[in-house]
């Protein structure tokens, strides 16, 4: 009958444990290290999109989930309060909801006179060639002015009707991406509306 070698044992397990401590250590400090990494890109990005849909602007001023989608399948994010010297120009909102292939998150960017001044595609999961086109600078719903999916928004009035295939032009066999984008604009459009109205006498 052979016998346990019981410290060998007892040393293979302490190793196996001082080699797995040390990389959950490492792993933890990885981790750590890139999410910074990504939430300082992240910032970046979006500190970049917001003066794409306000160039005028030289304020931000987070407004702290003050403005409530009216939407229940769209859920608002960050959101801004967009000054020039010491007037109030807009309202920005960053809003995600479903999409064809996921979530997708939009910053949407509302002026005094109710009009969408522009939206940033951040984030969009949908295939690539088709829905993935929302986002793309070079598709065109309309190839003779040049106008991207997402161009189209740019100064349309909270009063119009946001149907895709009516004052809406839908990406080429992509319906579902176009509707659900749409839908995420029109929601953060008028929240943004509204609290433009009701809190800084702006948009009617």
């Amino acid at each position: 009958m052979k016998s346990t070698n019981v410290p060998g044992i007892l040393k293979l397990g302490v190793t196996l444990t001082i080699y797995a401590t040390v990389a959950c250590v490492g792993l933890a400090f990885v981790y750590s290290a890139t999410k910074t990494v990504i939430e300082q890109r992240s910032q970046t990005d979006l500190e970049s999109a917001l003066k794409e849909l306000f160039p005028e602007a030289d304020g931000f001023g987070s407004l702290d989930g003050a403005i409530q989608s009216p939407d229940p399948s769209v859920s608002f994010g960050a959101q801004y309060e967009v000054r020039q010297g010491s007037s109030v120009i807009g309202a920005a909102i960053t809003a995600t909801g479903s999409s064809y292939g996921g979530p997708a998150t939009i910053l949407i960017g509302v002026d005094t006179g109710g009009r969408i001044s522009g939206i940033k595609i951040m984030e969009i999961s949908d295939t690539p060639g088709l829905g993935a086109n929302a986002s793309s600078p070079a598709y065109f719903v309309d190839k003779a002015t040049g106008v991207t999916f997402y161009g189209q928004f740019a100064g349309k009035s909270m009063n119009d009707p946001f149907e895709v295939k009516g004052d809406v032009i839908a990406i080429t066999a992509a319906t579902i991406s176009s509707r659900s984008i749409t839908q995420i604009v029109k929601a953060a459009g008028t929240a943004g509306k509204a609290w433009l109205e009701t809190s800084r006498g702006g948009a009617k």
